[in-house]
Parts: structure tokens; C-alpha cells; sequence
């Protein structure tokens, strides 16, 4: 299901470039909120894991050498063809949107990492993607999204940089309209010539959450507030972190 109007991430993320630009990010970090959620959650040996939005995968697979079974989905066919690499009989890739019905088996938890919802031009479709995850939930199971805390984001809202990597110098700029945090990336490719993307991303706030739960069928259990799982704070919190039940 392709939206013309929000083929930005269908685009930026499939190109060379997005990855350079983010290539930095911090893994030792990312594993150990992923440890974190592991206890806090008490997801038991067997349990059977969706990793929504994978990426090229870097998520599913430490998930996997945890010893679980999981199936990590993405929209980005090079990142999957990526993830594809690291598949085995417990550990399944597949390209898919997330608005689609999840024909993979059911899960008893599914995890949404680092703002990898609300690029949707139209917020209905950020309702029909929960619901598709709600629907690939075990009764019980459950779910986590980890998301920016918007309010914090948009105080402290950093509207122009530049940042070099490997020798490409990338212009970048933020900015709020019509809803979306817009974040535009200029740069010289390789070859000189201009590019540009755009990343747009829903300012959604804690009571536009808390609606689409209700609307999905998914319960609202806990909202924490850092990758140390804190409370969640709203002047304070640098993210909103939300596990939800079926």
C-alpha cells in the first residue's frame, strides 16, 4: 500500500544516505534498554517477539541471540534484503507495512523502537496500524512504543545544524507545520550533486496516544519516560515509552 503523500520514508530511508547520516547511533544504549524492557516486562524464554519498524534488523537480532523467536518487519525492501543476512530458523524477516494485516503467527509482545511511528500523512492511518498490531497480539499480550516526548522535543527544538560524515556535509533544518516535526536534510552527494529529503514525523502528544489506544482495542498499561524506564514526566522525560495490552 504506497501513500504518494508520505513516500518520504519510502525514499530517504531506502537510500545510502540516511544511513551514513545515522549511522553513529548509540548501540551499547540501545541494548540495554532493550535488557531493561526484557525484566521489566518478565517476557519469559519462549515468548515469541515482533520487532515493527526493524530496520536493517539491528534490534531482532540482538533479541534473537537473547534465545527468543522473532520476526522483524519493515517497509524498506534494502533493509530487509540487510536483515535478510542475519535470518535463521528462529529469527524471520519480511518486508511489510505496518497498516497491513500482520500474517506472520501471533506474538506475545511486539515492539515499536526509537520514533518508528507516526509518519502517516493521515492520522487515521495511525489507528489502522495499531489495530493490525492489536490483532497480531495474543489475548494478553502486549505491546511497546517508544516514542519522542513531544512537548520536550518542540521546546527544545534544535531548528538548524550541520553535521559531516565521511566527508558529506549534511544541512539540517526542523521546523513544526501542520502537525508534523519536519526535519529537512540538504547535502552534496558523492557525486556532487544536490539532494534533498524530508522527514516528517506527527507531533503527537500523550492524549492523542491514549485516543488511538482506546480506538484500537489496546489498553494503556504504563507510560515511562526514559530508556532507564523512569516514570514518565512531561516537562522532563527526554521520551514517551508506552506498553499497552491486548
Amino acid at each position: 500500500m504506497l501513500h504518494p503523500a508520505i513516500e518520504w520514508f519510502i525514499g530517504w530511508f531506502d537510500s545510502p544516505y540516511y544511513h551514513l547520516l545515522y549511522r553513529d547511533r548509540n548501540e551499547e544504549e540501545a541494548k540495554a534498554f532493550i535488557d531493561a524492557l526484557l525484566g521489566h516486562l518478565r517476557v519469559k524464554p519462549n515468548a515469541k517477539l515482533l520487532d515493527l519498524a526493524c530496520g536493517k534488523g539491528r534490534h531482532s537480532v540482538y533479541l534473537s541471540q537473547k534465545g527468543y523467536e522473532v520476526t522483524g518487519v519493515d517497509l524498506s525492501p534494502e533493509s530487509i534484503a540487510y536483515a535478510q543476512e542475519f535470518a535463521h530458523a528462529r529469527l524471520h524477516f519480511h518486508e511489510h507495512d505496518m497498516r497491513n494485516p500482520l500474517p506472520f503467527g501471533s506474538f506475545d509482545f511486539i515492539f515499536n523502537l526509537f520514533t518508528s511511528f507516526g509518519y502517516f500523512a493521515h492520522e487515521t492511518e495511525n489507528i489502522v496500524a495499531l489495530r493490525s498490531a492489536a490483532k497480531a497480539l495474543r489475548p494478553g499480550g502486549k505491546m511497546v512504543i517508544d516514542f519522542m516526548n513531544t512537548e520536550r522535543t518542540l521546546r527544545e527544538l534544535v531548528l538548524e545544524e550541520e553535521k559531516t560524515v565521511s566527508d558529506i556535509t549534511f544541512h539540517i533544518t526542523r521546523r513544526l507545520d501542520t502537525g508534523f516535526i519536519v526535519k529537512t536534510i540538504r547535502f552534496l552527494d558523492a557525486l556532487g550533486q544536490e539532494q534533498q529529503f524530508e522527514e516528517r514525523v506527527r507531533a503527537l502528544s500523550l492524549d492523542n496516544f491514549e485516543e488511538y489506544f482506546q480506538m484500537a482495542g489496546l489498553r494503556l498499561a504504563e507510560v515511562l519516560g526514559d530508556y532507564q524506564l523512569s516514570p514518565y514526566n512531561e516537562a522532563l522525560s527526554p521520551r514517551m515509552i508506552f506498553i499497552v495490552k491486548r
